[in-house]
């Protein structure tokens, strides 16, 4: 019966997934917009759209909400795209009517590489604050736009409902942790493009180029997607990561980027994708990671 439907939801995606993705999930992480289409009035769905409310308000998919992602992910200790506080997700989450048995479709721009992370960045914060069943809407709005798909541009205000999900602390780790992770065999993987790994760039407000003592390096901007902002088929996404982190699904993983915002790409694959169970986001990454002179770096 579990292969069954593990085929059964394979079938309805647009990037073809493997059974360990969807075991324990009442929705695959990966949906295509004819899923999207045909399941909008099931009333556990709960399809949310990142973009600006301007945006939403200009058009947008059938009864989605408008939670615009940067509430998702705000300055934090002065750092970029970091978690929010507990109390102000779990505000945000009420307020958006979100349970934590909801099946949530994240649905955002899909005009720049960005854009596509803002969506498994704020898919990640939904899990970690206890929602099991969250997706991405493979290709975005634009692909639904783009599709066909009616347009509404009534906009919907969601029926507060207090939060009470559990949060999994499990999934950040932060840089004491990761300083110490340097002497064992945990794999540091680094989602940047290769330049900036190398050291050849950085941004601004990275202290010292280069990348994590001991670090890998998988690209996730340039080695995920489709030049259509799709997702890779799942033969590619496998053997990418396979390349990269190995085929045992336990061991140890620790993902970082600029800002802790593409490495959430990856880790949407690793746990939500292929079944990798130990799989942690430095938050902090290299911004906070470079700043501090005593951590380990390399060209």
């Amino acid at each position: 019966m579990r292969n069954f439907i593990a085929f059964i939801l394979m079938m309805i995606v647009s990037v073809p997934i493997t059974p360990a993705s969807v075991m324990g999930r009442e929705i695959a992480p990966i949906v295509s917009v004819d899923w999207l289409e045909k399941n909008l009035a099931n009333p556990k769905l709960v399809v949310v759209d990142i973009r600006k409310v301007e945006e939403y308000r200009a058009g947008h998919i059938p009864g989605a909400y408008n939670v615009f992602h940067i509430a998702l992910s705000p300055s934090r200790h002065g750092l970029r795209n970091e978690l929010p506080w507990d109390d102000d997700l779990r505000d945000v989450l009420s307020s958006a009517g979100i349970a934590a048995n909801s099946l949530v479709v994240v649905a955002g721009d899909n005009n720049w590489l960005c854009d596509r992370f803002s969506m498994t960045r704020v898919a990640m914060t939904l899990i970690y604050a206890g929602v099991p069943n969250v997706a991405v809407l493979d290709g975005g709005t634009n692909k639904w736009e783009t599709s066909g798909k009616a347009i509404s541009t009534v906009v919907v205000k969601p029926k507060f409902r207090k939060y009470r999900g559990k949060f999994r602390k499990d999934i950040f780790i932060d840089k004491i942790e990761l300083a110490s992770d340097l002497r064992d065999k945990t794999v540091i993987v680094d989602a940047r493009e290769r330049d900036y790994y190398k050291g050849n760039k950085k941004l601004n407000f990275v202290a010292r180029a280069g990348h994590i003592k001991g670090a890998v390096n998988l690209p996730v901007c340039s080695q995920i997607f489709k030049q259509d902002g799709e997702y890779k088929s799942a033969e590619e996404l496998k053997s990418l990561v396979e390349k990269t982190v190995g085929k045992d699904l336990s061991r140890k993983i620790v993902l970082y980027c600029d800002t802790g915002k593409e490495a959430t790409g990856l880790w949407f694959l690793l746990t939500q994708v292929f079944g990798y169970t130990d799989v942690k986001v430095y938050d902090g990454s290299c911004q906070e990671w470079a700043e501090d002179q005593s951590m380990p770096m390399e060209k």
